[in-house]
């Protein structure tokens, strides 16, 4: 069999394998939700000449009778005001048959109540022209010394980008509105409009209560709603700022920004104001493949569906955000990592970074788990996987190899994981002290 590989250059996974990475747990249900692409309508609209026509009570006349009526009284003209009505000319009397039609409908007049007479009454005069008083001039200039009257200045109603400050509009955005001018990525595939993942939480007090009891795993269509939290994905190399103090009351993780009562987006955690953060660095993703090879990160902290995507195209090269152990997302006080879920090549993303199910080797099921964190003590570690115990059986389709100045050698080759030379059927760990690692994808 045939591999090709990815190459990661520089760093390590989640510290240290069994002893710095955190496991993430999937006990819940997700339903992913596509959404097919369809090429928009174009619709071009001809103008043809434009016809005059008279119509009274049903009946066309022509522009004579409509002088005649018009000067004597007998009609009066609902519409554009005119003094005068010139015959058409005989290029437009003769497109009238092709032409549409633009109706200028006019009424007959009511006979006078005061006279029985045929006679029509004359035509009410025009009212008088009413004077207008002339603007008074425009005030002088303030003097050079003269200081302007201060004024609010208004919120602003968009970012500029991935390190614009959300605190200035935090409590002010609607949850209905995606906030992608801060930084974040629209995921539309998993049918939150946007979001990564929504965890409904009735009956919690955001800002007082210590702890969330009951949590509702977001529903495909529902978006971002009141009393919720709101996860989101980051830009290759970014990753999620928010999350709250108050965590699951049975160790669930939880995060995003917070949709409160009034349906407002709010900051979790106030003390980031940026919306997406950057990893330490340290690691690049280097596709030499033919193809796409989707690498998702768990959403984490939140509904830990594997949303946040990456994906690597041929020839190109990607910064895998590489989180620090000291200032990143702890669970129950301990340090956590970032793990990401490598699918096949050639997976399209919305099949690869969503939950996906059983038999597809896509999604959850994904055959091979990537764990990267920088530890405590300055190293970075980064770790290949087996998908375990989701899919601990499945096959990658390509070959992962770390690259850099690192403690050992560790790679997935032509279907096992190698560790030092030597076949290690639970995976292996790299470690490499504040430099730079590639993960390569080669064809062997």
């Amino acid at each position: 069999m045939k591999f090709s590989t990815i190459t990661i250059l520089g760093a390590a996974t989640v510290a240290a394998a069994a002893q710095h990475h955190h496991q993430h747990r999937h006990n819940h249900a997700r339903h992913g939700s596509p959404v097919e692409q369809r090429a928009p309508a174009v619709v071009e609209t001809v103008v043809g000449p434009v016809v005059t026509v008279y119509e009274l009570n049903g009946k066309k006349i022509t522009a004579d009778d409509v002088n005649a009526g018009l000067k004597d009284g007998k009609y009066v003209l609902i519409g554009d005001k005119i003094t005068s009505v010139q015959p058409p000319s005989s290029s437009t009397t003769k497109a009238a048959t092709t032409a549409p039609e633009q109706g200028i409908k006019l009424f007959e007049k009511p006979k006078s109540k005061e006279t029985t007479s045929t006679t029509t009454s004359s035509p009410p005069p025009p009212p008088k022209p009413t004077k207008t008083k002339e603007a008074p001039p425009p005030p002088p200039p303030p003097s050079p010394t003269a200081t302007p009257e201060p004024t609010e200045a208004p919120a602003p109603s968009g970012g500029n980008g991935i390190d614009s400050d959300f605190s200035l509009v935090s409590g002010k955005i609607p949850c209905s509105e995606f906030p992608s001018s801060y930084g974040p990525i629209v995921v539309d595939w998993v049918g939150h409009g946007g979001w990564t993942g929504i965890q409904h939480v009735p009956g919690f007090n955001f800002g007082s209560d210590s702890a969330v009891s009951y949590i509702v795993g977001g529903v495909d269509g529902n978006g971002c709603t009141a009393g919720s939290f709101c996860s989101y994905a980051c830009p290759a190399g970014y990753q999620k700022s928010q999350w709250p103090k108050a965590q699951g009351a049975k160790a669930e993780s939880i995060g995003g920004l917070y949709c409160n009562k009034d349906g407002m987006l709010e900051l979790s955690r106030p003390s980031e104001t940026r919306l997406c953060i950057p990893g330490v660095g340290g690691i690049k993703v280097v596709n030499k493949l033919g193809t796409n090879a989707a690498v998702c990160r768990t959403d984490y902290p939140g509904d830990e569906s594997e949303t946040v995507p990456m994906n690597t195209q041929p020839g190109q090269t990607y910064e895998l955000c590489n989180p620090d152990q000291n200032t990143y997302y702890r669970w129950q006080d301990a340090p956590t990592s970032a793990q990401y879920y490598v699918n096949n090549a050639g997976v399209p993303l919305n099949k690869a970074c969503d939950w996906g199910h059983a038999g597809a080797d896509e999604g959850n099921w994904a055959p091979i788990n990537i764990g990267a964190s920088r530890g405590a003590d300055g190293n970075t570690y980064l770790s290949i996987l087996p998908n375990a115990p989701t899919n601990p059986n499945a096959k990658l389709n390509f070959n992962i190899q770390i690259k850099g100045d690192i403690s050992g050698d560790c790679a997935w080759k032509d279907g096992n994981y190698w560790s030092n030379g030597a076949i290690a059927p639970t995976g292996c760990t790299a470690s490499l002290l504040r430099y730079h690692y590639q993960i390569h994808a080669n064809v062997y």
